[in-house]
This record gives structure tokens, sequence and C-alpha cells, in this order.
């Protein structure tokens, strides 16, 4: 069974490509994905990562998980389900 996790305070260079060649060394990359500003194509410097399985997933946390990344000290920890709070304004989406 695959494993997200989420990556957060990535250095701003960081692509999709460097993040899964950072993640490979652990076991099998399903996915990697830098988020991106959908306006400037900039990074937001989080994004997800998707092991194949949990214990490549627990392995790259215990690796990864406060280090040093091109000054930045990066966190690695489970991805959590996005929630809804049922109203208000969904990040960055208006309707008015």
């Amino acid at each position: 069974m695959s494993s997200k996790l989420y990556v957060g305070s990535l250095p701003y260079s960081v692509d999709d490509n460097k993040l899964k060649e950072l993640f490979a060394q652990f076991g099998t990359v399903v996915s990697a994905q830098v988020i991106v500003d959908r306006d400037s194509n900039q990074s937001k410097g989080f994004g997800f990562v998707e092991m194949k399985t949990e214990d490549e997933a627990k392995e790259a946390i215990k690796a990864l998980n406060g280090k040093d990344m091109d000054g930045r000290s990066i966190m690695v920890n489970e991805a959590r389900p996005k929630e809804h709070a049922g109203g208000g304004f969904d990040r960055g989406r208006r309707s008015f």
C-alpha cells in the first residue's frame, strides 16, 4: 500500500524531478509534485511525495525530516487528508 508524504520548507529552486530524486534513495517514488502558484508558476515551497510502501515512507521521514537543503531545514511527515470547514472561503477561490 502506498503512503503519501507532505514535504514543507522546500527551497524555491526544487522542482518535481529534484523532489523525486531526493526520495528515490529510500525506495520507489510513485509520484512527486511541488505545488506551484497557478498565476506565477512559482513554487509555493511545499509538495507531496507518494512512496510505494509505508516502510519506504517511514524511512524517508526518518532520514529527511529536518535535513538541510540549500540552507532550509525541510519538513517531511505523513500527509493528512484535506479538511474543509464547510463554509467560508476555500484557499484562494473566492466567489462574489
